[in-house]
Order: C-alpha cells, then structure tokens, then sequence
C-alpha cells in the first residue's frame, strides 16, 4: 500500500453546494478519502443555486468541519447576483481566492507540511492561491482545469476589452507555469494550454478526463414524478440539463419547440441566460421551464428526458467538456450534441454509439437530428443501453481517483 498522503483541496464548490465541478471534487476527495489520505478542503459556502449564500450557512466569513478524512473550511464566496457584471465577478474571485489562500495555510493545522495542493479551476484565480499553498506547506502543486478562461468568455464575447483580456491572458500563463502539473479534461483542452507554454514544459500537461458516479446516476423509467410536476403526459421529451448560460445556444431549443410541436421540450436548470430564453419562448405550449433540483433526484430528472441536448457555441469544443454528457449516458439515455465537430464530446458519442452530434449552432441540422432521432423509439432505448455500458468501463471515479493519487506519488 502507498504512504498516507495529506493534500490539500482549493475548489469553488463542495457538497452539499452541487454544481458540476462541485460533484467532480465532493467525488475525487472521497475517492481519496477512501484510499487512505488525509485531506483538507478549502473551498466556499454552498452558494450555487441562487448565487447567494444558502440560508443556514450565511452569517460567516468561512467555517471549519472536521470529518474522518480531514476537514472543510468553507468561505464567503463574495458571489454577485448576476454573471453579466463581469467587473464585480472579478472582484469577487479575487476576495475569494484571497481568503481560500489564508485558510489553506492553516488548514489540518499550521505549520505542518502537506505532499501535495489540488487547485481547481474556474475561478482561475485560484492557481497563485495554490501556489502560495505550496509556497508555505511545500508538496506538488497540481492545477486542474474544467474550462479554459478566457478562451470561453472571449469566444461567447462576455469579454470584449482589450485590455481585461491582455490581463486574463497573463494570469492564465502564469497560473500553468507556477504549477508542478497541469490537468486538463480532453486532448483538445491540452492542446490549447500547451500552445500557450514554453515549449521545455509541455511535459507539465495531463489528461484525466472527468467521472460519473454509476451507482448515484442510474436508469429509471421515463415516467418519473418529476415528469408530473411538469404537467407532461408520456410525450417525447427533448430535455436541456444544466447550466442555463449563454454559451450553450439554448436558443436552437426554442427553434426546434417551434418546428416540431409534437416533442415537449424541457429547460431544467438556472443561470443567466434563462430569463431572456423565457422571454423567446412566450406562447411555446411544448416548451417548459424546469427548476433547478436537489442532487438527489438526479437520477430522475435525467430519466425525465427521452433526448438530451448538449450544446456550446462555436469554438468552445476545445476549451470545455460539459460533465453532464457522461451523466446523461450513465442515466441510460441519448445524446444530440451541437459541439464542434473535432472535440471531446463528438468522440465519447462516436465511441459509445449513444448519440448523434451535429455542427454547433446550426438550428436548422440540429431539428433534422431530433426529428430522425424522435423517430425512432426503440433506437434511442438502444442507444441509452449502450451508453451506460460505455460509461461503466469507461469513466468510473474510483479509476479517476487512483490517477490523481499517481500524480503526487510518481
């Protein structure tokens, strides 16, 4: 058996605060956990859902949990309302990470040394903070990568000035060249970060893509309670699940809604663009507007959709691989994908031959694919049967882990 290791986690979500990466890390630290390790996270106060602090937990500037694997320091997140205020987004990155910085010096105890830091990011703030983590506790540095920033807000143009993107780009480089190691989720994400770097430390870039809990995600019939809570009766239904933001081309739901009203379409989640979608969906009857739900009925909402829909603008492909693709086929259901061609996602669909992909933000291919798709009952049970089959030999977290745990000890 390996040596016990003591790592300390920076990370902009835990649980019970359940957005995406929030769910890759909760899993990685028990992975680990489950290992033997010691381990330590910092990381903020569950504030994902409203972009608020949750009731129960506001009141505090962080606060400390100890647990049988180490603990949980949980700070003010300084989230703003909004995610158009780019300006005050950045400010509060900053607080953030400024804070997580001073709690990973004392977390599991000051001055003890640690084997290793795990930084996550978005924010990417939180490179230095981890690097000022290793500065005073030593160990390996490793960053991990879930989306590529700037790359992503300058693609979708949330920032246009020159001199914020001088600046972003700057911290980017300099976030990967303090790191011992730098993980990203695809080839394509790789590639881009090492285009960015000296080429005498490409060597520091790492592929492990990210999991999906096979035993939390499982197939469920398709006539859910959820299902009822919509108001929709056993009609074919194309479902978005996730992050209701403005680089997922959401629009092209509201074009298909109109196109083929036989299908309900369902939009499950928040975020800034959901209020301008509900705006261009008034007198839609076969597209509704889902809530965001506890983690715990995933599983369900997920069983909910017959289709589901994951979608990045142009360009996009190759700074970002949405989780939820692994999720949804864990769930046992179809993909239609409008992701650039020569990314992640149309690989794992080709791979696991459970979905279609078509060009991004091309509405007019992407109704044809749901139209062919819809067409088919006993093709797309098929395709959800050979999805979870892909997934389960193919992502699970305890291998994810064990891949993380090599990169301290190797």
């Amino acid at each position: 058996m390996l040596n016990k290791l003591r790592l300390v986690i920076l990370c902009p979500h835990f649980e019970p605060d359940m957005a995406p990466t929030g769910v890759v890390m909760t899993r990685i630290v028990h992975e680990l956990a489950n290992l033997g390790h010691e381990i330590h996270v910092v990381t903020s106060l569950p504030w994902y859902r409203k972009h608020q602090v949750e009731q129960g937990w506001s009141g505090a500037l962080w606060r400390v949990e100890k647990t049988q694997w180490g603990s949980i320091t949980r700070v003010q997140p300084f989230a703003g309302k909004t995610k158009l205020n780019l300006l005050r987004r950045a400010i509060g990155f900053i607080l953030f990470s400024a804070i997580v910085g001073l709690r990973s010096l004392v977390a599991g105890g000051f001055p003890r040394r640690v084997d290793g830091v795990l930084a996550m990011s978005p924010p990417l703030t939180l490179g230095l903070t981890g690097r000022l983590t290793k500065l005073f506790r030593g160990g390996k540095l490793v960053f991990n990568i879930q989306d590529i920033f700037p790359d992503a807000a300058i693609e979708t143009g949330a920032i246009s000035n020159k001199i914020i993107i001088k600046a972003a780009k700057w911290l980017e480089r300099v976030s990967y060249q303090n790191s011992d190691l730098v993980v990203l989720l695809s080839d394509d994400l790789a590639n881009n970060v090492q285009r960015k770097l000296d080429q005498r430390i490409h060597n520091r870039v790492r592929v492990i893509p990210n999991f999906v809990d096979t035993q939390a995600i499982t197939p469920m019939s398709r006539m859910t309670d959820y299902r009822t809570e919509l108001g929709i009766d056993d009609s074919l239904i194309v479902m978005y699940a996730g992050n209701v933001g403005f680089s997922q081309s959401l629009e092209m739901m509201i074009a298909a809604a109109k196109e083929l009203p036989y299908l309900f379409f369902v939009i499950n989640g928040e975020g800034a663009a959901r209020e301008s979608l509900i705006s261009s969906a008034v007198g839609l009857s076969n597209l509704k507007f889902g809530d965001y739900q506890d983690v715990s009925r995933l599983s369900e909402v997920l069983a909910t959709g017959d289709i589901h829909v994951v979608a990045l603008k142009r360009g996009l492909g190759s700074v970002s691989v949405p989780s939820k693709t692994y999720s949804v086929l864990a769930a046992g259901r179809p993909v239609c994908a409008a992701v650039d061609l020569d990314s992640e996602v149309p690989r794992i669909l080709a791979a696991s031959q459970a979905g279609v992909c078509v060009e991004p933000d091309d509405s007019a291919a992407f109704i044809s694919a749901l139209r062919t798709m819809a067409q088919d009952h006993k093709l797309l049970s098929e395709m959800g049967e050979r999805g979870r089959s892909w997934v389960e030999g193919h992502a699970s977290a305890g291998s994810v882990a064990q891949r993380y745990e090599a990169l301290y000890t190797g």
